[in-house]
């Protein structure tokens, strides 16, 4: 038996945004990063009215922010993306799964004991 054996009748269903929604996951991860990381560019290149001190603590602020804002931004492409990809898992077809034994059967097995009460 194959890992992935699909089951016979199992039907697919069409493709929808999902895919789109996947292909633009990795232009927007790299866009975003790149729009979120300009402020603390922006702000070692523009020239501040502070000591030294100032300015230095100014942009540490800024880079913090800016760094919070792309792990807020990556973790949401990463689960708009799980969730996509979960979508097309589902429209696929149907698996077999492997079958177990099940303890608490309605059937007693032929070498169950019977429960002895104190």
């Amino acid at each position: 038996m194959n890992w992935l054996d699909t089951l016979p009748r199992s039907s697919r269903t069409p493709a929808g945004r999902e895919r789109e929604v996947l292909r633009l996951m990795p232009r927007l991860f790299l866009l975003g990063t790149v729009i979120l990381g300009l402020p603390s560019l922006g702000a070692r290149l523009f020239p501040w009215d502070a000591t030294e001190a100032e300015a230095a603590a100014l942009v540490l602020r800024i880079d913090i922010l800016a760094v919070s804002a792309v792990f807020v931004h990556w973790t949401a492409v990463l689960t708009v993306a799980i969730g996509a990809l979960v979508v097309v898992i589902m429209k696929g077809p149907a698996y077999v799964a492997d079958s177990y034994p099940i303890a608490d059967s309605s059937v007693p097995r032929p070498d169950s004991h019977p429960r002895q009460d104190d």
